[in-house]
């Protein structure tokens, strides 16, 4: 399972990368292999305006439906549509090819209450 250093975690599966103002958001591998095989994906229009915590899209695998969650508030700036006719690159490159969307941070501060890469793999080996 990869855990890149470079992303926060949710306890829903989420990452989230920030980069200055911008943060991108996606699943992480841990979540792409418990779902499977990928099928659907449904994200927010460009514009959205979305607090922490709420849900901004569902994904669908064979096994299961799941809402997405942010990670951060923000407003999305950009959504990879390339991913929504092919959801399945989530399952081969979940921080890569399969970031979801693209944030303005409302509050870069409230990434602080996320996972980091061992905080992660820590809870991740707990269940």
């Amino acid at each position: 399972m990869k855990i890149p250093t470079d992303v926060k975690y949710t306890k829903n599966d989420e990452w989230v990368r920030i980069e200055g103002d911008t943060a991108t958001i996606g699943i992480s591998d841990f979540a792409q292999d418990a779902l499977n095989d990928i099928v659907y994906l449904e994200l927010p229009d460009v514009g959205a305006a979305i607090e922490q915590g709420k849900a901004f899209g569902v994904v669908e695998s064979v096994k299961a439906a799941s809402d997405l969650y942010m990670p951060i508030g923000g407003t999305v700036t950009e959504v990879n549509k390339p991913l929504v006719d092919e959801p399945e690159t989530i399952n081969t490159d979940p921080y890569g090819k399969g970031w979801m969307i693209k944030i303005k941070v409302k509050n870069a501060a409230e990434a602080d209450s996320l996972m980091d890469s061992a905080a992660y793999e820590a809870f991740c080996a707990d269940r």
